[in-house]
């Protein structure tokens, strides 16, 4: 490979943003020009990758927990596929609970400093969090934002003055300072920022020593012919997860799965599900319901589920089967 493809990675917590963000850089994205996307989900069964199916990008989905963890080989796997299909822009996107520092460690050692140029490292937050105990006493959520050169303060139609202020106190107490940031709604990032370029290495926030308490990864799980769905757990960090794949014959009553989603007690939930109306991406953060029709014929129904509590998964499962007739 003769150029260095250049790369950013997109972090933030938990339900800030990041897969509508990169929808939108995909969709502004030149037109001749072939993007790449690797996902890290911290579920089991991948929702992402076909929230971004219609994004005219190729993408990559490594599920089940941090990609970085296991000497970084399910993210090297994942990252070698893409380049070998030579995309004008690498955009990598950790799980929201992952450590952005080992992703930025792996992607500038000696194996991809001859193809990989890293850009600067952007992280969403909502500003509403910086004053939430709950985020700001979380290792993963400061070490997202120490890492990262960039800081975009996302849904900002949904705060209020206070909360503006409190996001641009932060910034100003940051050391090293931000190179750039901004305040955006429905994750509209512009272009430009992409190509804006990384601090110099070994800065503040790019060394942690963050311990990996998940399990190995395993690669997407598929379901088995003749069988009507699967399901799968995963839990680190102090988080919970479930997550269901169920057979593209099988539709969801539309109704009755955004009323359940709705009603659902759940830090986040990520969907791409069949329904009698149509293929439909959902996306639930403090149970707030945001669907999108996405043109995907005879995919698997795929629902992730993440609470910071163990959730009572059967109970879950028995009223999904019950909506999709199964």
């Amino acid at each position: 490979m003769s150029v260095r493809i250049p790369t950013n990675i997109i972090t933030g917590f938990l339900g800030v943003g990041k897969t509508t963000t990169i929808l939108n850089l995909l969709k502004n994205k030149p037109a001749m020009e072939n993007w790449a996307v690797l996902v890290n989900e911290f579920g089991e069964v991948g929702v992402d990758g076909a929230m971004m199916a219609d994004g005219g990008a190729l993408i990559k989905e490594v599920p089940g927990g941090c990609m970085c963890c296991t000497a970084g080989v399910p993210m090297s796997v994942g990252i070698n596929a893409l380049l070998r299909q030579k995309p004008d822009r690498l955009i990598i996107e950790p799980t929201g609970l992952g450590h952005p520092s080992k992703v930025v460690k792996t992607l500038t050692s000696e194996q991809y400093q001859p193809y990989i140029d890293l850009r600067a490292t952007i992280a969403l937050v909502d500003p509403r969090n910086l004053s939430d105990d709950k985020y700001t006493s979380n290792s993963n959520f400061n070490e997202q934002l120490a890492s990262a050169d960039i800081i975009i303060g996302n849904k900002v139609d949904q705060c209020i003055s206070a909360d503006v202020d409190v996001f641009n106190d932060w910034l100003t107490v940051q050391e090293p300072a931000k190179i750039f940031h901004k305040l955006v709604k429905f994750g509209d990032l512009p272009l430009e920022v992409l190509d804006i370029e990384r601090r110099s290495p070994k800065t503040k926030g790019e060394t942690s020593s963050l311990a990996h308490d998940h399990d190995d990864l395993d690669p997407v799980f598929e379901l088995p012919p003749n069988q009507a769905y699967i399901r799968r757990e995963n839990q680190g960090q102090g988080y919970f997860s479930c997550g269901w794949i169920m057979g593209a014959e099988h539709k969801f009553d539309f109704d009755q799965l955004f009323s359940m989603l709705s009603d659902l007690n759940a830090e986040r939930v990520k969907a791409v599900v069949n329904t009698t109306k149509g293929c439909f991406a959902f996306n639930v953060s403090n149970q707030v319901v945001s669907v999108n029709e996405i043109s995907l014929e005879g995919y698997e129904s795929r629902i992730e589920v993440i609470d910071s509590q163990l959730m009572p998964w059967q109970k879950l499962e028995t009223i999904l089967l019950k909506i999709c007739g199964i």
